[in-house]
Formats: C-alpha cells, structure tokens, sequence
C-alpha cells in the first residue's frame, strides 16, 4: 500500500515512517496539513496517518477534504491524537477517521492498524470492480455486445441538453432488419441471433468512434450521430446498408435473397427547440417510410 503520514513533530513522523516502511509499505512524509492534502492530492494514497494537531489544516479538517472529494477507490484514515477524551475521540471518527491511536506512538500498534486498513481497501477496490462491470452489464445488450436502451436514454439526454446549450445538430437513424420475423420463421432463433449479432457488428465498424450505436429491441438498432448533419448521416447509413449487404446472409423470405436493412433519419438542428424523443419518433417515422417504400434503403424524416 501506498502510506502518507502527515505530523508536524519530527519525532513523531520518524517513529511513524519507521513502522511504515517495516510493514513493508510505501511511505510518504508530510510535516503540517495543507502539505499534507497537497500530496493526498497528487499520490491518491491507500492510508492517511494523520495526526490531530497541525499547522494549516488540522487533522480532522484534513479527514473532511479527503472525504468531500469524489473517489473510486477508497482511503484508510487513521487519525493519531494526545487527545484522549471520547468527544475527541468521536469528534474525529466524525470528521471520516477510520480508527485513531494515542500518542506516543507504539509501532506495533501502527502496524495493527495496518493490517485492518489492507483487508479494508482491499475489500473497497473489490467492491468497486464489481460495481463497474455491474454498471457496464446493466448498460450492455447481452445478445450483440452492443449499449441498450438504458444507455441509450442517458447519452441522448445528455447529447441534447448539450446540443441545446452549445447550438449544436446531431442525427439519429432509426434501423430494422428487413422481414426478420420471416427469416426466424426459415431458419430458427438460433440463425437469427447470429444474424443480429452479425448485423450489429457491421453497425459498430462502420460508425465513427464519437457515434453512439445501440439495440433498441428485438431486430432493431439506433444509432446517435453528435455534430452531424443529415446528408452526412445519410452517408454513413449507406455504407452501413452496404456492409450488411456484404455479409451475404442468405435470406430466401426476402426479395433480394439476402438480409437486408431499413434505416429512417431525423435531425436536431439549432433554432428548432424539439425535444429528444420528438427526434426519435421522427427517425421512427423514416423508417416508416422506408420500409414503406421497398426496404434496403435510407430515408429522411421531412
């Protein structure tokens, strides 16, 4: 683990970074608060050791910053203090400590405290881990690996707002595959999984990386274009519509004898206040005409 000890008696910060380093840690010295809390800053340490009283911030000021400040992964605080009393004791266990240990400073004391504050940040970066691919898998299609509707709604929110803000366009493309339910029907679910797998691989190669491509529900796919205009959507759909056609999937319920793809684009353009699911229901309404008029092509919202 990575140790910052913060004490502004030399005595003291020797007897700490000695116990330290026998623990086998690494160590950082700070001599008074506010160096303390710049290096806290620049190192992200696992443990704080700091001791109450301290020039500049004291050390259940420096518990407080280190708490108020946004992190992943969490830091051990154990607050070293003369003050014996209980309302100091719980005064700095309010403050974020984690434990505290009376002065003078007995190293093997340290050293317990130690040993905890490993199983806890070990614990903590764990449960962070966890969480990350908890937050991913809740935001990822399980069948094409692509984001779902869940991650959907938030990029678009945020997409809009910004785009209003900013003055910005950006386009969405409202997809379906063409007579999927017949080709389920010929050649089985399972055919058809690979199918859509297949079909949204080619959504995601052939989209921009700032592009946001998405499963929408059962065979269809939305795609989000940030700073974009509708021809320039209009194009990328065309090579997409293109890759897909390459794939060569053979589909003999439909009139091209291959898997085909409709796509229906809207537009959000400055000065035009619509709101992002009028956006959509316009692309929805693309598509519409699209399928409308012979599918295995791209269509404009008006």
């Amino acid at each position: 683990m990575k140790v910052l000890v913060a004490d502004d008696d030399p005595g003291s910060l020797l007897v700490a970074k000695a116990a330290v380093d026998r623990s086998g840690h690494e160590c950082l010295t700070a001599r008074d608060g506010d160096e303390a809390w710049a290096m806290f800053q620049e190192h992200q340490p696992d443990v704080v050791v700091t001791d109450w009283m301290m020039p500049g911030r004291d050390g259940p000021a420096l518990c407080r910053a280190i708490r108020e400040r946004p992190a992943d992964l969490y830091t051990y605080i154990v607050l070293l203090t003369s003050q014996g009393s209980r309302d100091d004791v719980l005064a700095g266990l309010q403050a974020g400590a984690d434990d505290y240990v009376t002065k003078p400073l007995d190293p093997f004391v340290l050293h317990t405290r130690l040993l905890v504050a490993k199983r806890v940040t070990t614990l903590h970066a764990d449960l962070a881990h966890y969480r990350k691919i908890l937050t991913q898998q809740a935001r990822t299609d399980p069948l094409t690996g692509l984001n779902n509707r869940l991650k959907l709604t938030e990029d678009l929110t945020q997409l809009h707002v910004r785009s209003r803000r900013y003055e910005e366009q950006y386009c969405i493309a409202m997809c379906d595959v063409d007579n999927f339910k017949s080709y389920n029907d010929i050649y089985g679910h399972q055919a058809g999984d690979q199918a859509l797998q297949a079909v949204g691989a080619a959504l995601a190669t052939t989209a921009r990386n700032t592009d946001g491509v998405y499963r929408y529900g059962g065979e269809e796919f939305l795609l989000i274009f940030p700073n974009q205009s509708p021809h320039g959507a209009k194009d990328m759909l065309e090579r997409a519509l293109h890759a897909i056609r390459a794939l060569n999937i053979t589909h003999s319920g439909d009139p091209t004898g291959h898997l085909t793809l409709s796509a229906g684009i809207s537009a959000f353009t400055p000065g035009h206040h619509l709101d992002a699911d009028t956006v959509l229901g316009e692309a929805d309404a693309a598509l519409y005409t699209a399928k409308a008029t012979g599918r295995n092509r791209v269509a404009l919202a008006q």
